[in-house]
C-alpha cells in the first residue's frame, strides 16, 4: 500500500463467507503474521447494479395487476434473479483483475434530512445510475470495477474495487464521475486505500525493502 494507513492489502474474493473464514484463519497461522498487526477490515458481497432490468419488471408487474409483496411478485422476482444470476454468473464469481494498481474505498448513499436516495422513485435513481454507469464505461479497457455490496455486513453500504495498469486512471475517472448528479448529490465516500500488486514469491523482496517489478497482462472486460 502507498502511504501510512497500511504496508499490506490482501484481498480475497471466496464462494461463501465460510471459505473466506479459513482464508483470513490460514493467513494467521503464517510466521508472517507475527509481524502483522491488523488495521483495517472490509466484508461485503459482489453484486450488480441491476435497475433497469427491476423497473422494467416492476412496470410488467404493475401492468399485470400483480401487487407487490404478494406470492405472485415475490415469484416473479426471485424466476428472474435466478435467470439473471445463471447468465451473469462470471461477473458474479469475478477473478481478480492482473492489474498493475488497486484502489479500494467504501461508501454510502445519503439518507439525512436534505438528501435521502431512499425515498427516491425507483425512476429517478435508475435514471440516474444509467448515467453515471455510462460515463464509466467509457473507461472500460483502462479501468476494472468491481463492486460488492455490504449493507448489513460492514459500516458503509457498499465497497468499490478499481484495478488499472496505471494508477492515475484512478484519479480521472472518479474525478470525472464527480460531477454526476448520483454522486455529487447523494455519495458519501470513506478512506481511499491505494496499493500496487506483488506476487506471493515477492513479499519476501518487498518486506526487505524493494518493490519488485510487475508484468502485468492488459486489462479486458
Amino acid at each position: 500500500m502507498f502511504g501510512h494507513k497500511a504496508d499490506l492489502l490482501i484481498l480475497h474474493f471466496r464462494p461463501s463467507f465460510e471459505e473466506l473464514k479459513s482464508a483470513e484463519l490460514a493467513i494467521d497461522s503464517l510466521g508472517l503474521r507475527e509481524y502483522l498487526e491488523p488495521s483495517h477490515s472490509y466484508l461485503s458481497m459482489v453484486e450488480l447494479g441491476l435497475y433497469e432490468s427491476s423497473l422494467k419488471l416492476y412496470q410488467q408487474l404493475t401492468e399485470k395487476g400483480i401487487g407487490q409483496n404478494s406470492p405472485e411478485w415475490a415469484q416473479a422476482i426471485e424466476d428472474t434473479m435466478t435467470r439473471q444470476r445463471e447468465a451473469m454468473k462470471v461477473r458474479l464469481f469475478p477473478k481478480i483483475p492482473a492489474a498493475r494498481y488497486i484502489c479500494f474505498y467504501p461508501m454510502d448513499r445519503r439518507r439525512g434530512e436534505d438528501k435521502n436516495w431512499y425515498v427516491l422513485p425507483i425512476e429517478n435513481r435508475q435514471k440516474q445510475m444509467d448515467i453515471h454507469g455510462t460515463k464509466g464505461r467509457r473507461w472500460a479497457g483502462k479501468v476494472l470495477q468491481i463492486i460488492s455490496g455490504s449493507i448489513g455486513f460492514d459500516d458503509w453500504e457498499w465497497a468499490v474495487d478499481l484495478f488499472s495498469n496505471e494508477p492515475v486512471h484512478f484519479k480521472k475517472l472518479i474525478y470525472e464521475m464527480r460531477f454526476d448528479e448520483v454522486s455529487a448529490e447523494y455519495s458519501n465516500f470513506g478512506i481511499f486505500m491505494v496499493g500496487v500488486r506483488t506476487a506471493v514469491k515477492d513479499l519476501g523482496t518487498l518486506l526487505e525493502g524493494t518493490l519488485p517489478q510487475f508484468d502485468a497482462t492488459p486489462l479486458t472486460r
